[in-house]
């Protein structure tokens, strides 16, 4: 005990003891904060890779699958669209794709690692809209494809965009892999 009557041993044991319970509460509380930095599981999966059953489109059909929140489609390119491709090369911007998004498999005229299957992420890259797929919609200067009735811009059968619309490049082709004939894997590259 100190001259004055105070005890200096409770004093410390107090203070410690305080001490030692507000950093018990502190890391209590801050636990669900930092827990709630991390990402859902809904928000995980909504990135996650997405798989696509693709034995059942016809020549010529079209699917439409979400991949991140964005259509993402899968065309079966007939014999006519695919004789298109070398057809339609003077009227497209980019034809051989060098300034457009794409894995580095999903290069050249096809745009594609087999060239009957098409897959494309279904958003204009002029201001996000989402263009229709029209394979019968021929004329004087576009040979059928994806057109965009938002501003006109038109792409070709490998979503290759032509001169003179607005759009300022190709549509983006996902990262993706065939896990067999009839399955696709969409978001993720692997063994083509």
């Amino acid at each position: 005990m100190s001259p004055d009557g105070t005890d200096n041993n409770r004093r410390r044991f107090l203070t410690a003891a305080t001490v030692v319970v507000g950093a018990i509460g502190t890391v209590a509380a801050a636990i669900p904060f930092v827990k709630s930095w991390n990402p859902s599981a809904r928000t995980r999966s909504a990135g996650a890779p997405v798989e696509a059953d693709i034995s059942k489109i016809e020549p010529g059909g079209i699917i439409t699958i979400k991949w991140r929140g964005k259509p993402v489609w899968v065309v079966r390119r007939d014999d006519k669209a695919l004789s298109t491709l070398s057809e339609v090369a003077d009227n497209l911007r980019d034809p051989e794709s060098e300034d457009s998004i794409q894995p580095e498999y999903a290069l050249g005229e096809t745009r594609s690692i087999k060239p009957e299957y098409f897959i494309v992420v279904g958003i204009c890259t002029h201001l996000g809209c989402s263009p229709s797929y029209r394979p019968n919609m021929i004329t004087a200067d576009f040979q059928g494809g994806f057109f965009c009735p938002c501003h006109g811009s038109k792409f070709d059968f490998s979503g290759r965009v032509y001169t003179g619309v607005p759009a300022p490049t190709n549509l983006t082709v996902p990262p993706h892999y065939y896990i067999n004939d009839g399955l696709v894997l969409i978001g993720e590259d692997g063994v083509a």
